[in-house]
């Protein structure tokens, strides 16, 4: 007889959100329980993975029941189970927009429904009754759109305790920041064993509707400048750096109101030894996966050496942890800055633990080094495209530190051991990712290994 675990077994690698392709599962443990027994039935299911190592990761599976196939919702068909003589059929669904109601509607009302906790953020406006459609290639996540009001983050990987993306927006409500979307709930579920907190299971945010992805934003600028053989980066209609320097400003603010409602502590003298050591094992590790960052090794050991040595001032705080041109989108009248759950495949106690804004500003700085080089993986030897790409990189990444230093009054790229080690551990980390997922992407961070470590 199949079963809901046999149906999640075969078809959970496959999905997007999925983190673990590849490892070979030992067993799968399920629970689920009923959210709302209308017509689709919607069902959430809690799925333990354990794998053949003895590791294990907990994932949230929404589900919606019919009593016969629907043929537009072919591509979301699961399964289906014997249910009372007859056949129920699974449907994922986030994908089922009749299903997807319910979300908004226990919002609403602060409904706690068996190990599950709505809390809608006080004084907001839910819009209840809409149902939401989904957001297209996500992928440690699922979201819905509920019209142009409300966009619903369903974190598909459960861990116990509350989710920094959740627990900074809702701090960041009291300084009506204009660059993040307000909060407007959060989710939470019972964890399975009881001396545990719950985990969070989704957030409502506010939606920025007509806004621009800042990747595809930098690398239509990108495109503009190859396009233009003989005009510089500040020549070309669509220089991106005005948008870089206020992208920095908006950083700067949305770091001076975190510091402002969260924790901040100064660095002492141990944490700039831990986090060269960190860097440095993880050195180590990724040259296992990638050979050729050993001929980069020396140079950036003598980085983290400098950066246990230093003792440039540090004020620890909370930050956003993995920040990109991806998790920025431009308005109308300005920047928003998403996604501050930090990385997901770290732990979430890691993510919750104060750092120096450094980290994000090395991070939005990478990225700007990959907007700029990702075209010429088509071309790698095109000297003319490659001194476009660093003269762009340059560019927008010097707008981008004059962005933040004119609003924090801190310059973010003054030489700084500590944001050059940053940017070189973010590049290592790249150097792995690509390796395993775009080898053909790996000259990218290798290449800024070099200009890092001064080999270039």
């Amino acid at each position: 007889m199949t079963t809901v675990s046999d149906l999640l077994r075969d078809w959970m690698p496959h999905q997007r959100w999925f983190g673990s392709k590849g490892r070979e599962w030992a067993d799968v443990q399920e629970s689920g329980f009923f959210l709302d027994r209308g017509t689709p039935t919607l069902s959430v299911h809690r799925v333990r993975v354990t794998y053949t190592d003895g590791q294990s990761d907990t994932y949230l599976v929404p589900l919606s029941w019919r009593d016969h196939m629907v043929e537009e919702l072919s591509s979301a068909f699961i399964g289906a189970v014997p249910h009372e003589g007859r056949e129920a059929y699974a449907y994922d669904a986030m994908r089922d927009r009749e299903a997807t109601v319910p979300w908004l509607t226990h919002l609403v009302n602060a409904s706690t429904v068996g190990p599950m906790h709505f809390h809608p953020a006080g004084g907001a406006y839910i819009p209840e009754g809409l149902p939401g459609d989904i957001v297209s290639g996500e992928q440690s996540n699922t979201s819905l759109i509920y019209g142009q009001e409300a966009i619903l983050k369903l974190f598909r990987r459960l861990e116990p305790g509350l989710n920094p993306d959740v627990e900074i927006h809702d701090a960041l409500r009291r300084t009506d920041n204009e660059h993040i979307a307000p909060l407007l709930g959060h989710i939470e579920i019972d964890d399975a064993d009881p001396a545990n907190p719950p985990a969070t299971v989704a957030m409502l945010q506010t939606f920025v509707p007509n806004a621009s992805d800042g990747w595809r934003l930098a690398t239509a600028s990108v495109r503009d400048l190859y396009a233009e053989g003989d005009l510089h980066a500040d020549e070309v209609g669509g220089d991106f750096a005005a948008d870089s320097e206020r992208l920095g400003a908006a950083t700067a603010s949305v770091h001076a109101d975190m510091a402002k409602v969260l924790p901040t502590e100064p660095a002492d003298e141990d944490w700039y030894g831990t986090v060269a050591g960190q860097m440095t094992e993880r050195l180590t590790a990724a040259i296992e996966v990638v050979p050729p960052l050993a001929e980069h090794a020396d140079g950036l050991r003598a980085l983290y050496a400098a950066v246990a040595e230093s003792r440039e001032p540090v004020v620890r705080q909370r930050v956003h942890g993995d920040l990109h041109l991806g998790q920025v989108l431009r308005t109308a009248t300005g920047w928003i800055v998403l996604d501050f759950e930090g990385e997901p495949a770290r732990p979430l106690a890691a993510r919750r633990q104060l750092d120096s804004p450094l980290r994000d500003v090395a991070g939005m700085l990478r990225s700007f080094d990959y907007a700029a080089r990702h075209m010429l993986v088509e071309q790698p030897d095109d000297p003319q495209r490659a001194y476009r790409a660093q003269e762009w990189a340059t560019r927008n990444r010097a707008a981008y530190c004059s962005g933040y230093s004119a609003a924090s009054g801190l310059d973010p790229c003054a030489e700084s051991p500590l944001l050059r080690a940053f940017e070189a551990d973010k590049a290592v980390y790249e150097c792995v990712y690509e390796a395993r997922n775009r080898p053909h992407w790996l000259m990218i961070p290798l290449n800024s290994l070099s200009r890092l470590t001064g080999r270039e």
